[in-house]
């Protein structure tokens, strides 16, 4: 096996450059992103220091509550994050986006852990984290998207939806294209991604245990089982919340209640 090649601090600080030539740009044609820039890059940095020493500790515990504490921490904010990036918003839509990405990727990590990679533990923090984290990090976008995409869709189509209601359709019937669009549009990034993969982009994880010394061909089954992972996880995630997000506008009575729905600048 190759031995891995270690990167110090500052290994880093010359990668660094990259970010501050990216601020450069930014500054010489007046793009005005050279904050955001170098302070993502700021909190990537301080995040991800901080995330290898909790992995580390956790990985030492081997705790199957410690590990499904931080797998249920990861859910959370992910559902919250994915409420963050939208315009539109509806009352009780966070507590709802927090349930969908638990159960979705929750459901979708334990299937690969135990029906597909089989391992004996399913605690074990050396596969269970990486996988619902990539999991988690797809589903983020999609359902965001989808999310976006249905309330902004009920508020664009009133007036179709409501003649529907009016002649008869159910709630159901009469929401069935603002749906298929934001599970449409939510679906698109993760069946893009699998596209890609291989052709334009060889992707994170195999890329990830290329440089550790892991053979080509073994990496690059691992990364077709994360990619199935992350489809399933997209579409259940996005399925999930359309749906909820659907039930919120909608009264008791099957009214659509636009009314509801509030629109934020970003």
């Amino acid at each position: 096996m190759i031995a891995i090649i270690a990167l110090g601090p500052l290994e880093l600080a010359i990668a660094a450059v990259l970010v501050l030539l990216g601020a450069a740009v930014s500054l010489a044609l007046r793009l005005g992103v050279e904050r955001r820039l170098t302070t993502a890059a700021v909190r990537a940095v301080v995040q991800l220091t901080l995330l290898g020493l909790v992995l580390e500790w956790i990985f030492a515990a081997e705790s199957p509550l410690v590990v499904a504490a931080m797998m249920t921490f990861m859910a959370l904010v992910a559902g919250l994050e994915a409420v963050r990036r939208t315009t539109h918003r509806v009352r009780g839509m966070l507590p709802r986006s927090m349930a969908v990405m638990l159960g979705s990727s929750a459901l979708v990590t334990f299937y690969g852990l135990l029906a597909v990679i089989r391992v004996e533990r399913w605690w074990e923090p050396q596969y269970a984290i990486p996988i619902l984290g990539m999991v988690l990090g797809n589903m983020l976008n999609g359902i965001s998207l989808g999310l976006e995409a249905s309330l902004e869709g009920f508020a664009r189509e009133r007036d179709r939806i409501e003649l529907l209601l009016a002649h008869g359709a159910t709630r159901r019937e009469a929401s069935h294209d603002v749906v298929r669009r934001a599970m449409r549009l939510g679906s698109i990034p993760a069946i893009n991604m699998m596209v890609a993969a291989g052709l334009v982009s060889i992707p994170g994880m195999m890329t990830g245990q290329i440089l550790s010394g892991e053979a080509p061909g073994a990496a690059a089954r691992y990364q077709i089982f994360i990619l199935f992972c992350i489809v399933g996880g997209v579409v259940l995630g996005t399925f999930g919340i359309v749906v909820a997000s659907s039930r919120l506008v909608f009264d008791e009575r099957d009214r659509l209640r636009v009314e509801r729905i509030q629109v934020r600048d970003k």
